[in-house]
């Protein structure tokens, strides 16, 4: 398991649901296109580019190059690490044919292929735990799971209100889960400052 400081960004949830499995990171899609129209979304991956650098890993055909390019040309240079797979044909076994070009995207790339991706960007394990050990050693108290409950953003009868009006707030789409919010906000925030903007709710 890699543990990354840096948000991954991949293009959907399978490509999502493949890496959690491999790494230890807080990953976020672009829903495919809709990153084009999707402005709190953009938003959202500019600030967490600004504080600890966002990796990129899309899919090697056009439309992955594609949303590739507009989030490079969305963030400065120097924030963004790129993670490219190899042009593999075939397809995922849960869809019914293949893509348009017939190369398998993230999701279908097996691991040893995808950790040699991360290898080939200077991502290895090793690598990455001492980014992680040198973020442990700051000694910061991490937002959890519970304190959402305490706070009413998850588990309770208002939470999903309580959570829209932080998620309008904090500039983040909409439609972001707990356990995505949780990592987001861990990248993005001290648990003081997190806890000032609850409470000005």
């Amino acid at each position: 398991m890699i543990r990354l400081k840096q948000t991954v960004i991949v293009e959907g949830r399978y490509d999502k649901a493949r890496l959690s499995s491999l790494i230890d990171a807080n990953i976020l899609t672009t829903d495919g296109f809709d990153i084009f129209r999707d402005k709190r979304k953009l938003h959202t991956i500019r600030m967490l580019a600004e504080k600890d650098g966002i990796i990129l890993l899309t899919d090697s055909d056009a439309a992955g190059f594609r949303i590739r390019g507009y989030l490079s040309g969305a963030v400065p240079p120097e924030r963004v690490t790129h993670v490219y797979i190899p042009d593999l044909f075939g397809k995922e076994r849960r869809k019914a044919q293949p893509s348009a070009e017939g190369k398998l995207g993230v999701e279908g790339v097996p691991t040893k292929l995808l950790l040699e991706a991360f290898a080939r960007a200077g991502i290895t394990p090793e690598t990455a735990e001492q980014g992680a050990s040198d973020q442990a050693a700051t000694g910061e108290t991490r937002i959890t799971q519970a304190d959402l409950v305490e706070w009413g953003i998850s588990g309770g009868e208002n939470s999903f209100a309580v959570r829209q009006k932080l998620l309008k707030k904090l500039r983040l789409p909409a439609r972001m889960g707990t356990k995505a919010l949780l990592k987001t906000v861990n990248t993005l925030y001290t648990y003081e400052e997190f806890l000032h903007l609850v409470e000005s709710l």
